[in-house]
């Protein structure tokens, strides 16, 4: 009778042991120390958290096999330099396959320029410069839609406020800022509207008193902001105390407690910031929801309104996964990951293109928004006009 009770549980443990979960390390890359860490970090932490809920909801189940998530990340300092190297590590060095993350356009760019002639998949989040999807890299997607997808519906949507003159000050030595301002100016020309200044700052400028002095010359009707939270909470910041009362509008992102450890709520109240539809309270899904209160349970902080791009990454990749029905495949898993429907768990508001969460670039497109600085939280006010099928088949044409 008791080697009967040991024959079963051998038995047992044998079988145990056979069906045991396997470990998928997946990578990321992104900004958490420095400028970008307001952008990186949140997205970092998106992506473990989405692993912790697969995991917790039975893996990723390929065949006969359920892979368990394990979250590898290394800080490039949203540094070109540093993203490469953190990529070759996580390739050369632990064997990893599935990267996401990727915050910021000159790291992200970096990593582009190589990762088609590596046996992996690169998931790209908040990363806005547009040549990221017009180089044809099959194992590459992206989340964020470019920044002159969104430039162009906000030059549309400021021309509609009835502004004439508007004065920018942004990082315009960073290629997505620039392209956005581009598109935005196109558009506010065609209702009749200019552009009256541009001035720059560095995203480690945190003095613009010089710049705005300079706008308040030329009489502007509004100020367009574009460049990282910090600096720009610092200009709206500046633009009170030097009396400048006109319109301030935005293409940042940034939550409500990154922008007042600089300003405060009354030096914004106000302000607009027109940007793809991301996650902010007032305009989230059920799932946005969801995800802000676990975010917050889970890091002690409310989410950043772009982070989602990162989270709703570890969930295409779960789908593409299972889809293609291997982990070691990854040609199968990018071709999966073109096919794919918007997962059911994803938290911004995508737009397919062809029934498709990414077009024939690796591009997805959510819509675009206009929210509003409102007694101490961002407001969401409106959708702005979107064509996600035009604007892919215009990125289609760009070598």
């Amino acid at each position: 009778m008791r080697l009967t009770a040991i024959t079963a549980a051998f038995a047992l443990t044998a079988t145990a042991a056979f069906a045991a979960d396997k470990t998928l390390d997946i990578g990321v890359s992104d900004a958490l120390t420095g400028g970008g860490a307001v952008y990186g970090l949140p997205q970092a932490n998106a992506v473990n958290l989405a692993a912790k809920e697969i995991n917790a909801s039975g893996g990723i189940k390929v065949g006969d096999d359920t892979y368990m998530l394990k979250v590898i990340a290394y800080d490039d300092k949203a540094n070109p330099t540093e993203a490469s190297n953190a990529v070759r590590k996580l390739i050369d060095r632990d064997g990893v396959k599935y990267i996401l993350g990727f915050c910021c356009s000159g790291a992200t760019g970096a990593v582009a320029s190589f990762i088609e002639n590596e046996d992996a998949v690169m998931l790209v989040g908040n990363a806005a410069e547009r040549s990221i999807t017009t180089r044809e890299i099959p194992n590459l997607t992206r989340t964020r839609p470019p920044a002159d997808y969104t430039g162009a519906a906000a030059g549309t949507f400021v021309a509609e406020k009835g502004h004439k003159r508007v004065a920018v000050l942004g990082a315009l030595d960073v290629g997505f800022y620039a392209s956005y301002v581009d598109a935005f100016e196109k558009e506010l020309n065609k209702a009749g509207g200019e552009i009256v200044s541009r001035e720059a700052f560095g995203l480690k400028d945190r003095d613009m008193s010089p710049q705005l002095t300079k706008i308040r010359g030329q009489d502007p009707d509004a100020i367009l902001v574009v460049g990282y939270v910090e600096p720009a909470a610092f200009i709206y910041r500046q633009a009170v105390e030097l009396g400048i009362d006109v319109p301030r509008y935005g293409f940042t992102s940034g939550s409500e407690e990154q922008f007042l450890r600089v300003a405060t709520s009354e030096q914004m109240e106000g302000v607009w910031d027109l940007r793809p539809t991301e996650l902010t309270l007032l305009s989230a899904s059920e799932n946005g929801k969801a995800y802000h209160a676990n975010y917050s349970a889970e890091f002690g902080i409310a989410p950043s309104p772009s982070s989602p791009y990162a989270y709703d990454q570890t969930y295409a990749l779960k789908d593409a996964i299972e889809a293609a029905g291997t982990v070691e495949d990854t040609q199968a898993v990018a071709v999966a990951l073109r096919e794919l429907s918007v997962p059911d768990e994803v938290v911004m508001q995508y737009l397919p293109v062809d029934e498709k969460m990414f077009d024939v670039n690796g591009q997805a497109y959510t819509s675009n928004g206009a929210f509003q600085w409102q007694s101490g939280n961002w407001v969401f006010i409106q959708d702005l006009p979107s064509d996600a099928a035009a604007y892919s088949a215009f990125l289609s044409t760009i070598d």
